[in-house]
């Protein structure tokens, strides 16, 4: 595991502490005013210690800010830092990257929508996934499912997409896919 997916699942294994998670929610209720120990304590219906061990695991996890008077903020930043790191992990990333105007098609890592077959973004994502594929030789309906799982729910739809836009190419049974067509040079980012 990374150290950003620990972080991730660290900042979720300490959220499923109620006592830690209901501060939370409490802090954000707050906003920008924040809270006083006291004054959660009180809000919660908990003790003192309880509560001051929570703020102090949410300030480690970067979820709050605490000064050292006992004073407390919700830091929600935390919270998409960690999605964030999750998502970096996903497989299709570092492809995804390369095509910032195909990122409205997918959450999480996942292809959630197809851009419209006359979009100039159509065979934009059938690129993009011939990359992820990166098919080298000869393939079965059942490896090319496989791969597209990992990013897609409607396997068959995309499967189909990729036929259509010439990036994938199947035998005349429908059982074996390979590379429709070399793909171009990955354009250069701006550094």
């Amino acid at each position: 595991m990374s150290v950003e997916a620990a972080r991730a699942a660290e900042v979720l294994a300490q959220l499923s502490g109620p006592t830690r998670l209901l501060a939370l929610a409490e802090l954000v209720r707050r906003g920008k005013e924040g809270a006083s120990l006291a004054e959660l304590a009180y809000a919660l219906d908990l003790p003192l210690p309880k509560v001051g061990d929570a703020c102090a695991r949410l300030v480690g996890l970067g979820l709050a800010t605490g000064t050292g008077n006992g004073f407390y903020r919700a830091r929600t930043e935390g919270l998409r830092e960690a999605a964030e790191a999750v998502d970096r992990l996903q497989p299709i990333a570092a492809l995804l990257a390369g095509y910032p105007q195909l990122r409205g098609n997918f959450s999480h890592g996942r292809l959630t929508s197809l851009p419209p077959t006359l979009s100039d973004r159509y065979p934009l994502i059938g690129e993009l996934l011939a990359r992820y594929l990166a098919l080298d030789g000869l393939h079965s309906e059942d490896e090319i499912n496989r791969r597209l799982a990992t990013v897609t729910d409607d396997v068959a739809a995309t499967r189909r997409m990729l036929v259509d836009t010439g990036w994938l190419e199947r035998d005349r049974a429908g059982t074996t896919y390979g590379a429709g067509r070399p793909l171009p040079e990955p354009a250069h980012s701006a550094r």
